[in-house]
């Protein structure tokens, strides 16, 4: 059915454009507002008859909170369908659905982040085969099918890494005993790392603070490295062995993890005691305002960087390197954790809307232009190739690698057992960073939790309707 390309790096290397890319606001706020649908798009499929339905979407990403509220106005105004749309506070996503799905006027779209997720939503997701947004899939490599039924659809494919300052590191490089004269010589743990102590130690000659931004571990940062970090020994451990899942983590590279992390935390803007109050617009203010010069994080930074006055000649990106096997030819880490889904406990008026709903997303022009344009997606849908692919200096640094022949890192977060395990670790992980904890407390999360966690996702049943 879909003779189309397979695999993430691919629908990235296909991205690369020359689209302009706007900025977006940046909140932690919930946000609603209405929104309806567009008129006269040749791209669309048949759309669903919407008679008398709304649409009540609860986002996932604050980051882009406003930008949805304006698109469903507009959708609105052009259909006089009711779109609302709220958005759940940073890290609180799962207890939020949780609280809206027992209300009567439940979200008619949400949205879960891969396999183990949906195990926890399936009886509440509307088969999709034969909707507009699943038959514009490039891939079922984007989709989530259980049972030959589509209970959900990614809508955007995403990379992060280690963005660096261009302008700050060429300073550094040109700096007595640099340890490199240039980026393209990064590429392994123990070249990092070399690099990271020697800007440290320069900090003061380079008017920085620190050679990486704060490593903040309160719930708007703690993602970065309790999911987005610990994404790196998954996947070492996965590829070693051969996997793609698990019920029980053994832990082979958490000796690496720990070395990433405490290159992190001893060479970072702020003491290691004052994680836990230091917050992730912390960290994008550090990075933006040159008082580091890596931050980690991912193509969705993009529009906060441009907006407090960086611009793209100041940004690149490096891969997080942990010492794995073979890494000099690992390039970003790329996938998606962001799946669409449609409560089939909704009214079928509200589900036709909310299908209606996401087809103009996906065809339209505004539809297409938000989420490309002003949000920044990449996007998995084929609706998008003729001219609405974002385009902007992370983007670009992911294709580089991709076209230099390098191996993108898969996003794992779909088989990490469930939040609390991320909790855990979190915890963890900043006990051990504030001197309160030993790193045996990292590896007893990570590992029996990863057990522990599994049986009990496993053995739960799915939330009552």
């Amino acid at each position: 059915m879909k003779n189309l390309k397979k695999g993430i790096a691919l629908a990235m290397a296909a991205s690369l454009s020359v689209c302009a890319f706007a900025g977006c606001n940046n909140t932690n706020n919930t946000s609603s507002t209405p929104a309806e649908t567009p008129s006269g798009d040749t791209t669309s499929t048949a759309a669903p008859d919407a008679t008398g339905g709304k649409v009540y979407y609860l986002n996932f990403k604050p980051e882009q909170a406003e930008l949805w509220t304006q698109l469903a106005k507009t959708y609105t105004e052009k259909t006089g369908v009711t779109v609302k749309v709220d958005t759940a506070a940073s890290g609180t996503y799962e207890e939020t659905l949780k609280a809206e799905m027992a209300k009567s006027e439940a979200p008619t779209l949400f949205q879960v982040n891969g396999p183990v997720e949906l195990a926890t939503w399936t009886d509440y997701c509307y088969d999709l085969k034969d909707t507009s947004v699943y038959k514009n899939l490039k891939s079922d490599d984007f989709a989530l099918i259980e049972n030959d039924a589509v209970k959900g659809v990614a809508y955007v494919i995403e990379t992060y890494g280690i963005i660096y300052n261009k302008t700050l590191l060429n300073k550094y490089f040109e700096t007595d005993g640099a340890v490199v004269k240039s980026v393209d010589e990064i590429n392994s743990f123990d070249k990092f790392k070399a690099v990271v102590e020697d800007i440290q130690a320069k900090k003061d000659d380079l008017g920085i603070q620190g050679a990486f931004t704060s490593s903040g571990m309160d719930s708007s940062s703690d993602w970065r490295f309790k999911t987005h970090l610990a994404n790196l020994p998954i996947y070492y451990e996965y590829k070693a062995d051969g996997i793609d899942s698990t019920s029980a983590i053994k832990g082979t590279y958490l000796d690496n993890y720990k070395a990433i992390w405490d290159l992190y935390i001893n060479n970072g803007t702020c003491e290691k005691t004052m994680l836990s109050s230091k917050t992730g617009d912390d960290a994008a203010s550090e990075f933006a305002l040159g008082e580091a010069v890596f931050y980690q994080n991912g193509t969705w930074a993009y529009a906060d960087c441009i907006s407090e006055g960086l611009t793209d000649d100041d940004l690149g990106m490096l891969p997080i390197f942990i010492g794995g096997e073979g890494e000099e030819n690992q390039g970003l880490c790329t996938g998606s954790e962001n799946y669409w889904c449609v409560n089939n406990k909704a009214s079928e008026a509200d589900i036709q809307a909310t299908l209606a709903f996401l087809d103009w997303v996906i065809t339209s022009d505004e539809g297409r232009s938000c989420l490309a344009k002003d949000m920044g997606f990449v996007t998995p849908f084929s609706t998008f190739d003729d001219g609405y692919q974002a385009d902007n200096a992370l983007i670009k640094a992911s294709n580089e690698y991709i076209a230099a022949g390098k191996t993108a890192v898969s996003w794992n977060f779909s088989t990490i057992p469930s939040e609390k395990w991320k909790d855990d670790v979190g915890s963890a992980l900043l006990e051990y960073a504030q001197g309160t904890g030993e790193w045996d407390a990292v590896v007893t999360a990570f590992v029996d939790g990863w057990k522990t966690e599994y049986e009990a996702v496993n053995g739960a049943a799915t939330p009552d309707a």
